[in-house]
């Protein structure tokens, strides 16, 4: 008998992975959460029209472990969680490790018929920056990138033409650039200014409210589509609520936890396109792609949301 090669016994637990995640799970689900109940939110992208849905998911550290491994095996039922949801876009970075890896080892498993691929260029240098995006096509085993951002407006100027070339010959789709955590905003400020970028990329949460007032406006003045990232503040908003009774008026806009309620919070402010919570747990991304249903808080919901979080 010819021994089972490490590769087929890799793909024999992944299937179980996937099994053992799917089967217990679709019972806990309730009907707004549910892609055949309801259609999902999404939003246009005012580049070219394009609908995209309003939650995806990011890649920073949770997704940093080596391909074809039983790490990578255990996070497959994530993402598989997500497209099931109505997921699209994959958010990663050449910064974040093994994580442009084990997407690409994850999609040649899982069956991804509306992905939409974001990842970025982070490095000083035109020639670098073209061997990074190379690089980046190569790891996620794509033909095209749908978004390249500049990450952190790194040397943003320098890799703009790069982009713009890549764009041209059809292995780039949409252009942005990104800042996270509050870094950087009167530069990128200057970028939206002296160009029209595609997508941006920006933190935005309950915690951290900072571009209400300049960024969100100009993004959307610019006809920029923008991407949110650390929606959770890094955990930091699950650890305020941490025993406390989600709002009774939460079921006003179908929401059912707390994660939801901080996703659908971002996702009901107008400039918003698509925000990217981070996750390991299959059955955290069940309760992420929650938001992607039912309705949103409108402008009064809004403002007893931001009480409720002041309160506590």
């Amino acid at each position: 008998m010819v021994p089972d090669r490490p590769g087929s016994l890799r793909r024999r637990s992944l299937l179980r992975a996937l099994a053992a995640t799917a089967l217990p799970a679709a019972p806990k689900l309730a009907l707004a959460q549910t892609p055949t109940a309801r259609a999902p939110i999404t939003r246009t992208v005012p580049a070219s029209g394009e609908t995209l849905p309003a939650v995806g998911v990011g890649s920073w550290l949770t997704f940093n472990v080596p391909p074809d491994t039983a790490a990578a095996t255990r996070l497959a039922p994530v993402l598989a969680t997500f497209f099931e949801r109505g997921g699209a876009m994959i958010d990663s970075s050449p910064m974040y490790g093994y994580s442009e890896s084990v997407i690409g080892w994850m999609l040649k498993q899982l069956a991804h018929p509306h992905l939409f691929s974001a990842t970025k260029i982070w490095t000083v240098g035109r020639a670098l920056g073209r061997l990074q995006l190379e690089r980046s096509l190569e790891l996620w085993g794509v033909e095209k990138l749908d978004l390249v951002h500049v990450h952190n407006l790194l040397d943003w100027e320098t890799h703009l033409p790069t982009l713009s070339e890549m764009r041209a010959a059809g292995r780039v789709r949409y252009i942005g650039v990104t800042t996270s955590e509050g870094n950087k905003h009167d530069e990128m400020e200057r970028a939206l200014k002296l160009e029209r970028f595609d997508f941006v990329q920006l933190t935005y949460n309950f915690a951290d409210r900072r571009i209400e007032d300049r960024l969100l406006p100009l993004a959307a003045d610019r006809g920029a589509a923008v991407v949110i990232n650390r929606p959770f503040d890094g955990g930091a908003l699950f650890r305020a609520v941490r025993g406390k009774p989600l709002p009774a008026f939460a079921r006003d806009f179908d929401c059912e936890n707390w994660a939801q309620f901080f996703l659908k919070f971002i996702l009901s402010h107008p400039a918003v396109t698509c925000a990217i919570p981070a996750t390991r747990q299959p059955a955290h991304m069940l309760e992420n792609m929650g938001a992607l249903y039912g309705r949103l808080p409108d402008a009064a919901l809004r403002r007893r949301m931001i009480q409720q979080m002041e309160i506590l």
